[in-house]
């Protein structure tokens, strides 16, 4: 308390311009000094590509011909080939995180943890347990509140934890055992395209939903049930050289209607992230096109150190921060905005795949045997030496050569490359296609795998099915046509609705047992019995339910 009475008594240094309370009568507009320049509004392109619209969506293009390279063997095996997977260091973002650090109060993990502000169900609470299959028992099961529970905005898509940041599971001093699960921000009504006749996100008119926020991480404390979001963010200089942030790969779009829609001022798509590895200080988040994401969690910035958002924080940079304006982000008028959420954390690297894609279109979901991979979903597995796993979402429904591919990474080559040079690379030391054996309601069994990790030898895979039970898959390296690949296990297991990610909890640390942990999707008013949850299987069970 007496930290906190300390903060909201500074005064912000001259020069800089304090906001009105949240509550406060408006006054006339003054053009502060930060003003940007008009028509260089909100963050530059980042020079990343887009993934297409639907991504890891069953039902994206359902309906339409398969292309014509798509027939009978159109998905066969096609044997892994690791410099496929080779990722590449990009420009150096350290400069500009350490500008927001100076700017910005910063605050860790362990009291975000304590800081954990959202009561999730346990268990019980959660209610029926209608949306998973017979063969396996959820258990833990943790639900969301209600609003994150319904939200059309934010959808649950990838999961790690703890386990996989440290060995022994006991991050700092907390004893939260700590899970993260990314969403991406799915609906953006009214979104900021001037061009297509929707205005700026900042009117009156505009809902707190308009802008593409792109990726919120959510913290599970595990003692005390509760959960926190955090806004992940881009670094930039504005275009008055001072350093702000946006949402990831998310330039709103501030068209004119005489400059019509250009590849530089058109709204951007954010980033699905299907799949997230924390690993040491590390939060690697899956970036379909392009490769990885990289966080740091000692960076997470605090625009609320106070706790009161009625009262604007001065930072150290002499302005203040508003937690209340949901429209806004970043750096504006000599205000630091965030989207009304009280934790931000900046992108520190970026992983980019070196290999050209391969000339095939991706619309509906299609992969093709060679060239860069999709990075739908990422997961660690640390049996042996500790890699992380990389793989594709497909869907061969609509086309393509190949229903998926996966492939591992050191993780000490991952992180080299992270801490390295721009251009230090990161090289796959094994990749596999998917098997090719088997169908499921009348179509490949092996394809739309929304995540995969590997355990003692063994590779497992989560298959989803629309809004229906999904399955878990199980593979074991073989010999297919003298060539070393995965060789699909008969059996097969009934998961969720709306299945995810997956995160295995090795449970050394603390003596418990291993647990494979992942998450459903699937919002109520998807269908009758979706609902959105976190669960966890005993993993000596998924291995017994699979023979083996």
């Amino acid at each position: 308390m007496a930290a906190g009475a300390l903060l909201t008594a500074l005064v912000p240094a001259t020069g800089a311009t304090a906001a009105p309370g949240p509550h406060a009568a408006p006054g006339p507009h003054v053009v502060a000094a930060d003003d940007p320049v008009p028509g260089h509004e909100g963050m530059p392109d980042d020079g990343f590509e887009e993934a297409p619209e639907g991504e890891q969506d069953d039902l994206a293009g359902a309906g339409t011909a398969p292309s014509a390279s798509a027939g009978a063997d159109a998905q066969a095996v096609v044997p892994g080939r690791p410099g496929d997977f080779t990722l590449e260091a990009g420009s150096g973002l350290t400069g500009l995180v350490d500008k927001l650090d100076a700017a910005l109060p910063k605050q860790g993990l362990t009291e975000v943890m304590t800081l954990a502000n959202r009561d999730a169900g346990w268990n019980a609470a959660c209610g029926d347990a209608a949306i998973y299959g017979p063969d396996l028992t959820a258990a833990p099961r943790v639900c969301w509140k209600d609003d994150d529970a319904t939200s059309s905005e934010w959808i649950p898509q990838a999961i790690t934890g703890v386990s996989d940041a440290q060995q022994d599971e006991d991050w700092g001093t907390s004893d939260s055992e700590p899970i993260a699960v990314a969403g991406y921000d799915d609906q953006n009504p009214g979104r900021s395209n001037y061009a297509s006749g929707r205005d700026n996100c900042v009117q009156a008119s505009a809902s707190d939903a308009c802008n593409e926020k792109g990726i919120r991480v959510s913290f599970f404390n595990q003692a005390t049930k509760k959960y926190r979001h955090v806004l992940l963010a881009w670094p930039y200089m504005n275009s008055k050289d001072h350093i702000s942030f946006d949402a990831l790969h998310a330039s709103e779009g501030k068209c004119t209607a005489e400059s019509g829609e250009t590849a530089s001022c058109k709204a951007q798509n954010g980033i699905h992230a299907g799949g997230m590895v924390w690993y040491g200080n590390y939060l690697y988040v899956a970036d379909t096109a392009n490769g990885m994401r990289v966080f740091d969690l000692r960076r997470i910035m605090d625009l609320n150190p106070d706790n009161d958002s009625s009262v604007h924080d001065p930072t150290p940079d002499g302005l203040v921060s508003n937690v209340v304006d949901k429209k806004r982000a970043g750096r504006q008028n000599n205000v630091w905005y965030s989207y009304g959420y009280r934790y931000v954390m900046p992108q520190v690297a970026t992983l980019k795949f070196s290999t050209a894609k391969n000339s095939g279109t991706t619309s509906g979901n299609q992969c093709y045997a060679t060239g860069r991979p999709k990075a739908s979903y990422i997961s660690l597995d640390r049996t042996d030496n500790d890699h992380m796993v990389l793989g594709e979402y497909c869907n061969t429904n609509n086309g393509g050569t190949s229903n998926g591919r996966v492939g591992t990474y050191p993780m000490t080559a991952l992180t080299a490359a992270v801490e390295g040079a721009s251009g230090t690379t990161a090289k796959a030391d094994l990749a596999y296609g998917l098997p090719d054996t088997g169908t499921f309601g009348g179509e490949d069994l092996w394809h739309k795998i929304q995540g995969a990790t590997r355990y003692e030898g063994k590779w497992y895979f989560h298959r989803s099915n629309a809004f229906d039970n999904g399955r878990l898959l199980q593979a074991t390296p073989g010999t297919v046509d003298g060539a070393t690949q995965l060789v699909g296990n008969p059996k097969i297991l009934e998961s969720s609705f709306g299945p995810e990610d997956l995160y295995l909890a090795h449970g050394r640390g603390d003596g418990f047992t291993p647990k494979l942990w992942s998450l459903s999707e699937h919002a109520p008013s998807e269908c009758g019995v979706c609902k959105r949850e976190l669960y966890s299987y005993e993993m000596s069970d998924v291995i017994g339910g699979f023979g083996s």
